[in-house]
């Protein structure tokens, strides 16, 4: 199954997809967008474009497992994805993912204006992922009951 990941941002929102046999997870894009609805529209049509079954889109829940400001409005982003896509989109625990894409990009040397164009689409690929490992776990722990 194709599946597009989202690190939706205020001004930047990165985009990531995985191949269909859920092996590897690629960066698909940034986009510099601050208009909600228009982000959430953008989004919507590269997730289609790519061909995505599922979307599943970071939620920046606080280290404490509690949602503030900005994980309510992820789950906003969310819905209306959804609306918009009429695919299942799931929320995804993406604590520490912008911290690991900012580790990822020093090991590779990318600075200055190049890191900020890449972070967040980096940021969506570890997003997804983390989902990609999710399902493969529980497939194979299913396999294992049966």
């Amino acid at each position: 199954m194709i599946i597009f990941g989202v690190d939706f941002g205020d001004t930047r929102t990165g985009w990531a997809v995985c191949d269909r046999s859920e092996l590897m997870a690629s960066p698909a894009g940034v986009l510099t967008e601050r208009d909600f609805t228009v982000c959430a529209q953008k989004t919507a049509e590269a997730a289609l474009d790519a061909h995505a079954e599922e979307i599943v889109v970071g939620h920046p829940i606080n280290m404490d497992g509690s949602c503030g400001p900005r994980a309510q409005k992820c789950e906003e982003f969310a819905e209306m994805l959804q609306m918009l896509s009429g695919l299942p989109v799931r929320l995804w625990d993406e604590r520490c993912t912008t911290v690991s894409a900012h580790q990822i990009l020093n090991v590779t040397n990318t600075r200055g204006k190049k890191r900020k164009a890449v972070v967040d689409a980096v940021a969506a690929t570890i997003i997804l992922e983390s989902y990609l490992a999710y399902r493969k776990n529980r497939q194979a722990a299913a396999a294992s009951e049966a």
